[in-house]
């Protein structure tokens, strides 16, 4: 048979793409995105994309450069997950909740060409491009409006000149080629996105994935979770966050009607569970907590499929979600990977156990998902596959086609993660049970998740290590109800220092240089920080003290 060779017939590339193009055929009548009183069917979103696909092209952008986004979860945002790639060019999705001076950097090392702004971050994103150096190109601005005077909004509020921005969204849908051909990648290994691992202020980390990736962790994705035909899927997931864990692509495979939120909290997800019969949503476990926290909360009038990962959901808060009615499935995945593939897949046996077990049992992480070719925990000395004991730690390593192409601009940090041994280092640690089930214990020593959202605790140190009368500081992570972790500092001062800082006072500064989200939440006084005999402060010292602090006053601890 060694003449039966890959043609073009059977080796076109492989592309999420054209998720798209079959539903406008297939569900082309059928609803995709609603929002407030907004509802457009498949055939429209697929038109608009087209129009807005053709518009980016002919401000002479294409392959190889990066169009960024800076939206929330609206329909101009899901429609770019598709629109700038069927360009050509690459999508950059940034974090809503990053600070101008981040943004600033995030648009500088991905050299981006074009942003698409929405109306109310409009003023953030112009202090962004205003401490760019003056030597950097500045990007064209397209403002994303939601109504004819959202342009006088802005012209009052953020008192800016409003014609820094070239035209309007909706500008660019109406001047565009509804029969545009859109441009499918040469090779299947063509970059689609750029996702950024977290807002750094130094050494930004941006993962490149490429379309086959993004196909196959978005097919993953949908028969791992067993996502039927048509489902209403509400966007409680930030779609920026990579692209909605893929879900951004694989709804339109499935011909789903995509709900959209600008802004959510506990009463406006339930509200709008009620009021479009929602199958479907992902979340962080905060969003677990803030459902099932509500005030006399009411049970659903149907089951709502939940699917959780960003960092282990604690059994108590999975115990009170499912009570209202929640199927929720548990997975792990990182911005590398473009979604989760690792999943607490279930077993019917387990369904006898008492409440208690079987969430702890759903708070594993699981086993591979069909598109992982291998996941094992590995001893970092000897590199060896630790015991399946439950007991033995070790970091979790991976292979599989989800994997993305590495860094931009960082070959050192590729290779390290993606060395010449066939694995992919996660930096997480983990056991392995005797069923053959995953569990992360740890998360790499720089890595506190809050709400989803990936900390440096290096960068918040760095940070702190600018305050005057800081002398030394660590951050970790605390347990929190509701976000799941928060960023713990403990400092001790310099010598001689006449006026102590409080922790307002150190708050305050580092919110005037970090995201909010980064920003820690308690600060600990210290004379001394713990340290190793060769002068390594003792994080698992702190973590433990941090454990066992009481903030509830909203004051900080002096030890």
């Amino acid at each position: 048979m060694d003449h039966l060779k890959p043609n073009k017939a059977n080796s076109p590339p492989f592309t999420p793409l054209g998720f798209l193009e079959r539903a406008a055929t297939v569900y082309g009548d059928c609803p995709s995105i609603v929002y407030d009183s907004t509802t457009y069917t498949w055939s429209d979103t697929y038109s608009r994309c087209l129009r807005i696909s053709s518009s980016i092209m002919s401000l002479g952008i294409g392959r190889g450069h990066v169009v960024s986004v800076l939206a929330p979860n609206i329909p101009a945002m899901y429609e770019l997950q598709f629109g700038v790639p069927m360009s050509g060019a690459i999508l950059n999705n940034i974090n809503i909740r990053l600070n101008p001076r981040t943004i600033s950097v995030l648009i500088r090392h991905s050299e981006t060409k074009l942003v698409f702004v929405d109306y109310q971050l409009f003023g953030v994103l112009v202090d962004a491009l205003a401490v760019l150096p003056p030597t950097h190109p500045r990007p064209k601005l397209v403002l994303i409006e939601e109504s004819n005077n959202n342009a006088d909004e802005i012209q009052t509020q953020v008192n800016i000149n409003i014609d820094q921005y070239l035209t309007t969204y909706e500008e660019m849908i109406k001047k565009g080629d509804s029969q545009f051909k859109w441009v499918r990648p040469e090779s299947e290994w063509d970059p689609i996105v750029l996702n950024y691992t977290s807002g750094t202020t130094s050494a930004p980390k941006g993962v490149v994935h490429s379309h086959r990736g993004a196909f196959i962790m978005s097919m993953d994705a949908l028969v791992d979770w067993s996502v039927p035909k048509q489902p209403i899927y509400l966007w409680t997931l930030p779609m920026f966050h990579a692209n909605g864990w893929s879900f951004t692509w694989g709804m339109a495979a499935v011909g789903a009607t995509n709900i959209c939120l600008r802004k959510f909290d506990g009463p406006t997800v339930h509200a709008a569970i009620r009021q479009y019969n929602i199958t479907h949503m992902c979340g962080a476990p905060v969003i677990l907590n803030m459902l099932s926290n509500q005030p006399n909360p009411t049970p659903l009038r149907r089951p709502v499929h939940l699917l959780t990962a960003g960092a282990p959901p604690p059994a108590a808060v999975l115990l009170r979600t499912e009570s209202l009615g929640f199927i929720i499935s548990h997975g792990y995945g990182l911005t590398e990977t473009g979604g989760l593939v690792i999943s607490c897949a279930w077993k019917p046996h387990w369904n006898k156990f008492p409440a208690l077990e079987k969430a702890k049992l759903k708070a594993r992480q699981g086993v591979r998902t069909l598109s992982a070719s291998e996941v094992d925990i590995i001893d970092p000395e000897t590199q060896n596959p630790v015991p399946k004991d439950g007991k033995t730690v070790g970091e979790v390593v991976l292979r599989g086609g989800f994997l993305m192409l590495g860094y931009l601009k960082d070959p050192i940090a590729t290779k390290n993660c993606m060395g010449n041994d066939g694995w992919f280092k996660t930096g997480d640690v983990g056991v392995m049970h005797t069923d053959g089930y995953l569990e992360i214990k740890d998360r790499s020593k720089d890595i506190i998740i809050s709400g989803g959202e990936n900390i440096s605790s290096v960068e918040v140190e760095s940070v702190l290590y600018t305050f005057p009368e800081i002398n030394e500081a660590a951050v970790v992570a605390k347990p929190d109800e509701y976000w799941g972790e928060t960023p713990c500092a403990f400092v001790s001062l310099k010598d001689g220092v006449r006026a102590r800082p409080t922790e307002k006072d150190v708050i305050e500064y580092c919110r005037g240089k970090l995201p909010h989200y980064m920003v820690p939440k308690t600060v600990v006084f210290k004379d001394e920080l713990p340290k190793t005999s060769t002068g390594k402060i003792k994080k698992f010292v702190l973590r433990e003290i941090a454990k066992g602090l009481d903030t509830s006053k909203g004051k900080g601890s002096r030890l």
